[in-house]
Order: structure tokens, then C-alpha cells, then sequence
């Protein structure tokens, strides 16, 4: 497997957690240390603390530590393989549908003849 599909794994991973999501959506209003990102969730701070690393290994956020206080931020980099992987399969797929379209529509003057 290469090392984009890898990264990609890890990518769409951590975005398959509800958890995970949410607090993208949160640090989207900006950095916040990891206490003030776990006073959200109803679970233990080393429970919490591991959906941050899967955020931070997937590229999707990046930490900062500052004396005993670790910040986290969005990493807008990671965010943007997620959509241009994306964007490449919409592409495909389009191609596909508008090949099947003329396709039918061919068949369907053929039949009309």
C-alpha cells in the first residue's frame, strides 16, 4: 500500500468518529488547550486525549505545548487532502455517468429508428 493510501486511511478514520468530528467542528472557532476541548465530552482525559492523537497522526489538527498547557489547532493541509481525494473521485464518477448517458442515449436513437 502506498504512503498517500496510508495517510488516506488515517484520514478518513479519524473523521469517522463522532467524537473526533465534533471536535474539529469546535476548533474551527479557533485553538484551544486540551482541557478546554475535553470539558465537552462526558469521558476520561486519557480517552480523550487519544482521539487528539489520532487527529494529530491523520494531519488533521497540530499541537503546541506551552509551559503544562497543550493547544491544538486545525491543520487546514490535512483538511485539503480529504477534498481534493474527494474532488478526483467526483471527477471519475462523472466521466462514468456522462459515458453511460451518451451510451443509452445511442441505444436509444438506435431503437427509435
Amino acid at each position: 500500500m502506498s504512503n498517500q493510501q496510508t495517510q488516506l486511511d488515517h484520514l478518513y478514520s479519524a473523521l469517522g468518529d463522532t467524537t473526533r468530528r465534533a471536535v474539529l467542528a469546535r476548533l474551527c472557532r479557533g485553538p484551544a488547550a486540551v482541557s478546554e476541548l475535553a470539558l465537552e465530552f462526558d469521558m476520561a482525559l486519557p480517552s480523550f486525549t487519544q482521539h487528539l492523537r489520532v487527529l494529530e497522526h491523520s494531519g488533521l489538527v497540530v499541537s503546541e505545548k506551552n509551559g503544562r498547557v497543550r493547544t491544538y489547532q486545525l491543520a487546514p493541509a490535512g483538511l485539503q487532502k480529504a477534498e481534493q481525494w474527494l474532488a478526483s473521485q467526483r471527477s471519475d464518477w462523472e466521466k462514468r455517468f456522462n459515458q453511460l448517458d451518451a451510451y443509452l442515449n445511442k441505444i436509444k436513437e438506435n431503437h427509435d429508428v
